[in-house]
Parts: structure tokens; sequence; C-alpha cells
């Protein structure tokens, strides 16, 4: 049975929740950016820079957990499978609870050396422990989250995706406010607040699994969520994920540390434009979860064509959205930035690096949407192989340019590496992706007749 052509209305109405429940995610960041930039000297805020990056370092580097959870999901989801999407959130589930409690067991190694090589000051640094200390404790139900939100987005349940993020920043804004406000907690509450919100992401999560699958999860075999074809396949994928991401966060963590070793203001400066980034990306990744999604679902019906139409539509949606975001940063840049801070020493440096925020939706925006496509085909391997050229580019630009202008050669290292991984991935697609579908699908077509 032939299913109708994606349409432009389709992928918007899939990546509207998407995008909304994305945006939340730096809303989190921005809310404890606000407080702690509202807390007398500088290094209140450069602390929580460092101790947010720090820990979404350390979470985010197994963020394999959500994408791959994802791409894995949608096929299965596009093939009608419904007992393999349950088997692979099963096994997603137990990766991040066993990585998580590793995580807590290491976690004074973990935050010291992370801050050591992270090289600000010691007021910021010891800002930045009293943070991470205070959420650490959430990290088996912060990467839990990962998999549920992965399973919801493979499954095309934005909106319950949506209401769940909502849901976490509500209660962090609330939290947030009562810990450092009302119990005069600091730096420490602001990291506590966020932990709290983890918590509740993933008891709602749980419960909706367990309503979703509750006659399943009695009765499966639980011996099937470690038969070995389709474990090695999903930690085949996770492992690439993995060093993408890697390479990804160590970009970022070079960034900040080129930064943090020019003084904490402009550590500071750079944590509120990478706010601005924030929101870029989790926006303008609305539109590459829809990608995503949808290829994956293309994928496992061995359709080319859908496949194709679902890049094309989402590039559309994707650059319409890359423009509102320069038009928003160019005329309410400053006013954004006076709300993250009322520092006007911070307030100044920022505005003059606003240019580069203004300019990366648009550079970044085609390295978000394949970084999706390949995801939800599972077409791992070159995606990691073009993250780890890509990144090798991003070290030597930086430290060739930051000499030269200052941080504004840093900034131009930025972008330059998120526009050089947009065009490497689409010259890969044709041979990563199109070729083996086509091949596949005529193949299962010669074989009907």
């Amino acid at each position: 049975m032939n299913s109708p052509p994606i349409s432009y209305r389709q992928v918007l109405y899939l990546a509207i929740p998407i995008i909304l429940a994305n945006l939340t995610q730096p809303l989190m960041s921005a809310v404890d950016t606000a407080v702690a930039g509202h807390l007398p000297g500088a290094q209140h805020l450069a602390g929580v820079a460092l101790g947010s990056l720090l820990l979404n370092l350390i979470f985010w580097v197994f963020g394999f957990l959500r994408m791959g959870t994802t791409g894995v999901v949608a096929q299965y989801f596009g093939a009608g499978k419904a007992d393999s999407v349950l088997l692979t959130v099963a096994r997603g589930v137990l990766i991040a609870s066993v990585t998580g409690l590793l995580i807590l067991l290491l976690q004074r190694p973990l935050i010291d050396s992370g801050l050591a090589l992270l090289g600000a000051s010691q007021e910021a640094s010891d800002q930045a422990r009293l943070y991470a200390n205070g959420r650490v404790w959430s990290a088996p139900l912060a990467l839990i989250n990962y998999v549920i939100l992965g399973w919801l987005l493979g499954c095309q349940r934005v909106r319950i995706a949506l209401a769940i993020q909502i849901l976490i920043n509500v209660v962090n804004l609330l939290t947030v406010f009562g810990f450092v406000y009302g119990l005069d907690w600091g730096v420490r509450g602001i990291g506590r607040a966020t932990a709290v919100a983890d918590f509740s992401g993933a008891a709602v999560g749980a419960w909706l699994l367990w309503r979703s699958y509750r006659s399943q999860i009695t009765t499966m075999r639980w011996i099937e969520v470690f038969e070995p074809t389709a474990l090695r396949r999903l930690i085949l994928i996770n492992s690439h994920i993995f060093i993408r991401t890697a390479c990804l966060l160590a970009t970022t963590t070079w960034f900040t540390h080129l930064g943090a070793k020019q003084g904490d203001a402009l550590l500071a400066a750079n944590a509120i434009l990478l706010t601005f980034l924030s929101f870029t990306s989790y926006g303008l990744d609305g539109f590459a979860h829809a990608a995503e999604t949808l290829s994956g679902a293309a994928v496992g019906q061995r359709k080319p064509a859908q496949l194709a139409r679902v890049i094309r539509i989402c590039l559309v949606w994707g650059l319409a959205g890359s423009l509102l975001y320069m038009v928003v940063y160019s005329l309410a840049g400053m006013s954004l930035i006076g709300l993250l801070t009322n520092q006007p020493d911070i307030a100044e440096l920022a505005s003059q690096y606003l240019l580069w925020a203004v300019l990366a939706p648009l550079v970044s925006m085609p390295a978000y949407l394949y970084d999706g496509v390949f995801i939800g085909a599972t077409r791992t391997r070159p995606l990691m192989l073009i993250m780890l050229g890509c990144s090798a580019v991003f070290f030597t630009l930086s430290l060739t340019l930051l000499p030269l202008w200052g941080n504004h050669g840093l900034w131009l290292a930025f972008l330059a590496f998120n526009g050089l991984r947009g065009a490497s991935l689409a010259l890969a697609l044709r041979p990563a992706i199109y070729r083996p579908l086509i091949m596949t699908a005529t193949s299962k077509k010669r074989a009907q007749t």
C-alpha cells in the first residue's frame, strides 16, 4: 500500500512541537544564567557557565542514548515493528541507568579534572564546583530522559515530548528561585534546581512507558533485550554517535577554554552569546529532528523518493527558520543581552561579538539538518568520520586565528567548523544514504516480482 507523499504542512506540524520542546532546553540554561548574572560579581555567572557546560558535556557525551534511540525506533516505527521499538527502548534505559550510576561513582574526579581542563580562574572554578556538586546527582535520570525523548520522537509523539519538556522547565523555574532567593543556596541552589527538574521529567517518562507498554512489559522475555544481532547493531550505532558527539563537545570545550584564558569577563560574555547559539541550535534542531524521524521512517519503508522529499522540505523550513533567527538577533540582540546580565562591562563585551551570533543560524543550519538525516538513516559511520575531520580543522583554525584577531578569530573558527560540517555531509549524502537505499529498494522490488 502506497502512503501519501510528505507535505510541507506535515513536516511543519511535526516540527513545531519539537521546536517548542527543544527551545525549553536552553530555557533552563537561560534561567540559570539570568539568576547568576544578577548575583554580585562576574565569578557567579562565569561559575554557572562553567558548571553547566561541564555537566552538559558529561551528560551529552552520552547523547547517543537520544539520537541512537530515535534513529532505530523511527525505522522500526516506519516498518510497523512495535515489539522491536519496546526492546530498543529497554536496551537504552539499561545502558542509561548503568552509565548514570558510573557518573555518580566517579563524580569527584570527573568534576575536578573537567574544571582543570576548562582553565578558568580559581573564583569561577569554585562557583562551578558548587553548581556541579548540586546537579550531578540527577545523572541516571537525566540520561534516561534522553532515551525517553528519543522514543517519543522516533514514534512521532512530539506533543507528549513537548509536554514533558515544559514540565521540566516549569519545575526548574520554580525551584531555582526558591533555592536561590528563598533558601539562599546561591550557585549550589541553581545546580540542585536543575537536578530536581531532571527527576520530574524522568518520573513522568517512566509512567508513560508503563502506560504505553504495560502488557508487553509484563510478558516480555528480558533475555531478548540482549539478543546479539540487535544489541551489536545498537552498540555500533551508538559508538559512532558517541565519537561524533565527543568531537562536538570537545570543540565547545576548547572554545570555552580559549575564552576563559582571556579573562572571566570575556568568558561570561561568550557564555551569553553561547546561550543565543543554544536557542538557535535547539530551535533549528526541530527541523533536524523532524528530518531524523521522517528519514528513519522512509528508510524503514525502503522509500528513497520519500527520503529525498523529506530532506528538501526540511531544508526549506530550516532556511526560513535561520533567517528568522538572524532578524530577531539583529533587532533585539542588545535587549536579550540585557536580560541575561545587568553588569555593564559584560554586556558591552557581549555586544562587541554579537555579529557572530547573528550569522550563526544561517551558517550552521545545514549541519544541524544533515546530522538528523544521517542519524535517522542510521548511517552513523560517515557522520563520525566527517565530524573527526571538521573538528581537526576547528582546532587548527582556532589556534591560528586567535592570535591574529583575538575573540573575533575564535568565533570565526567556530562558525567555519559548523559550515564545513554542513557542506561535507551534503556531499556524502548520495553515496552514504541514497545509493544503498536505492539498491535495497530495487532488490526488494525484484524479489516481489
